[in-house]
């Protein structure tokens, strides 16, 4: 752009008067960029810092960027170190390297407020690169390993803590299976001992009434006699197998006198109960003791 008379020429084929016009300032509308040089500044929490930039700018008024200010580059030079310094100001080392983005829009927002008046537009700052002096970089080192180390170890108690909720489950599992496996059996050896002892009474109500047949036949009473008679021989060979006190009726030698008196008893029961079977039964278990004679008491 060229000025003329305090104004500025537009673009294409432009004509002067020799002597009476000339050109004072040239500007360029392309996009400028510049570089930031090397400055300290120090953050919130008191860590000096060496840092730069690069800034990307475009000129949008030529009469303003030409009168307004008299280097418009340096003048945003300095305006970016400066407004650099003061955004670093307020930020504490570690959000300096989190929130580059946001250190960068800030730079920006504030150059532009500043730099209308010269017909100027910043269009971007990027930092290039940020230096810690060499004891703070050390300790950042050693925070990044110390962190490290409690994740590492964080997440060995994790696991440690898992394994053992896993094994407690597993454990919990199998005690629980075992118990319903110990359920399950118990039921069954319930129910078989139920089904057995339905079989016996079965059976015992079987034999019975086989009995009480056999009883009402011709020469029953013969047959009870036999029966009696061997049941009593028996009970007498296995006295005193397990203790040494027993009771004996005072005729054990009268074995026709006990089967006698056995058939007294099962012939009297028989009349005055209307259950044969019961009887029988009662009859059979008391052949062993009749009541007709008082027991002795033999030790030996």
């Amino acid at each position: 752009k060229k000025n003329k008379a305090a104004g500025t020429t537009g673009t294409g084929l432009n004509f002067l008067i020799p002597l009476l016009d000339r050109v004072r300032y040239v500007q360029s509308l392309k996009e400028i960029v510049i570089d930031v040089p090397e400055q300290s500044a120090v953050s919130l929490d008191n860590v000096t810092l060496q840092i730069d930039g690069v800034l990307y700018l475009r000129i949008l008024d030529p009469f303003k960027a030409s009168y307004g200010v008299e280097d418009p580059e340096y003048a945003v030079t300095q305006l970016a170190q400066t407004t650099m310094r003061s955004e670093l100001g307020k930020l504490t080392l570690d959000k300096v390297f989190r929130e580059r983005e946001s250190l960068n829009s800030n730079i920006v927002h504030s150059i532009n407020q500043a730099s209308d008046d010269w017909g100027i537009r910043c269009l971007r700052y990027e930092i290039k690169d940020i230096h810690v002096p060499p004891r703070v970089k050390e300790s950042m080192q050693m925070q990044v390993e110390a962190e490290r180390r409690k994740r590492a170890t964080v997440l060995e108690s994790e696991g440690t803590r898992e394994s053992a909720i896993n094994v407690a489950e597993g454990r919990k599992q199998a005690q629980i299976l075992a118990s319903e496996g110990e359920k399950a059996e118990q039921i069954n050896k319930a129910a078989g001992e139920a089904q057995a002892v339905l079989a016996k009474a079965e059976a015992k109500a079987k034999a019975i009434r086989l009995l009480s047949e056999a009883l009402a036949e011709q020469n029953g009473n013969a047959a009870a006699s036999l029966s009696v008679a061997e049941q009593y021989v028996s009970a007498f060979s296995n006295l005193a197998k397990e203790s040494n006190t027993i009771l004996l009726p005072s005729n054990t030698g009268d074995i026709s006198g006990m089967v006698s008196q056995a058939m007294t008893i099962y012939g009297s029961l028989a009349k005055t109960s209307p259950r044969t079977p019961a009887g029988v039964e009662e009859t059979s278990e008391d052949l062993l003791s009749p009541s007709g004679s008082p027991p002795e008491q033999r030790t030996q």
